[in-house]
C-alpha cells in the first residue's frame, strides 16, 4: 500500500468514526436494545446512536438511557411530537456530534447489515445521499398486505418525476449532517427524504441501495390502511405543491 493509499484509507476511517445514527422513537422498548445489539455486531464504526423519543409511555427512555451505561447510545427527549417523524430526525441532527448521519427506525423494518453500504458512497465521496431501496433491483417488501404495496407503490410513482429516486418516501437513508442542517426541510410525517430531494435539487447526488423492508416482529404498529391513505393525501398535495411552486 502506497503513503498515499494509506493515508486516504486513515482519513475514510477517521470519517466513518464521525458517523451519529439517528433513530426516532415512540414505545418502542421491546425494539431498541435489539436494535442496538444488531447495529454492534455489524462491526461499522460509528460515534454514537442518537434514539430521539416522543414521550414514549412504555418505559423506551428507560431502556435507552440503561444501553448508554454500556454503549455510545445518547437519548432526547421531546416535549412535544407535534412535527411528527420528521422533526424528530431535525431535532437529532442538530443534535448529532457525528459528520454523517444515518437515519433508520427503531421498529427492525430496516436491516442493520445494510449500515455499511448506506456509509460507503458518502465516505467515497461519489454522492451526497444514500437512500436503502425498496424498489429498485434486488430491494423488497417481504410480508406487506397487497393495500400497502399499492400505495405506497403509487406515492413513489408520483414522487419520482421531482426526485429521480424510486422510493423517495424511504426512512432508511444516509447523508452529510451539514447538507441536512443547511436544508432545514419544512417536512412533515414521514417525507424528509422526499423534502431534501426536492429542495436540493439536480446538485444533490442521490444513490439508492436494495434492502429488504420487513416489518416488525415486536410491539405494534403505527400503520393502518386509514393511516396510510391520510399520509398519501398528504403526501399527494406535498408532491403538487412542489410540481407548481418550487422554490
Amino acid at each position: 500500500m502506497t503513503e498515499a493509499n494509506a493515508l486516504q484509507e486513515s482519513d475514510m476511517s477517521a470519517i466513518a468514526e464521525s458517523v451519529s445514527i439517528i433513530v426516532p422513537t415512540l414505545n418502542e422498548a421491546e425494539n431498541v436494545g435489539p436494535l442496538v445489539s444488531q447495529i454492534v455486531a455489524t462491526g461499522v464504526s460509528f460515534q454514537e446512536i442518537v434514539f430521539v423519543d416522543d414521550r414514549s409511555t412504555d418505559g423506551t427512555q428507560e431502556i435507552i438511557r440503561a444501553l448508554g451505561r454500556d454503549q455510545p447510545v445518547r437519548l432526547i427527549e421531546r416535549e412535544s411530537a407535534e412535527l411528527g417523524l420528521a422533526g424528530a430526525i431535525m431535532a437529532g441532527a442538530r443534535a448529532a456530534q457525528g459528520e454523517l448521519l444515518l437515519v433508520m427506525d427503531a421498529d427492525l423494518s430496516h436491516p442493520p447489515d445494510r449500515i455499511r453500504d448506506l456509509l460507503a458512497p458518502l465516505l467515497e465521496g461519489t454522492a451526497d445521499m444514500v437512500i436503502g431501496s425498496r424498489y429498485v433491483a434486488g430491494g423488497s417488501t417481504p410480508g406487506w398486505p397487497l393495500w400497502r404495496r399499492m400505495l405506497s407503490r403509487t406515492g413513489g410513482a408520483f414522487a419520482y418525476p421531482l426526485t429521480g429516486a424510486h422510493d423517495s418516501m424511504s426512512g432508511f437513508f444516509a447523508i452529510p449532517r451539514s447538507r441536512l442542517l443547511e436544508l432545514e426541510p419544512s417536512a412533515a410525517g414521514f417525507k424528509i427524504a422526499f423534502e431534501t430531494i426536492v429542495r436540493s435539487g439536480p446538485k444533490l447526488r442521490v444513490r439508492e441501495i436494495p434492502i429488504a423492508f420487513r416489518d416488525r416482529t415486536r410491539g405494534h404498529s403505527k400503520m393502518s390502511f386509514s393511516i396510510a391513505l391520510k399520509f398519501l393525501r398528504v403526501w399527494l398535495q406535498a408532491i403538487f405543491r412542489r410540481s407548481f411552486f418550487r422554490n
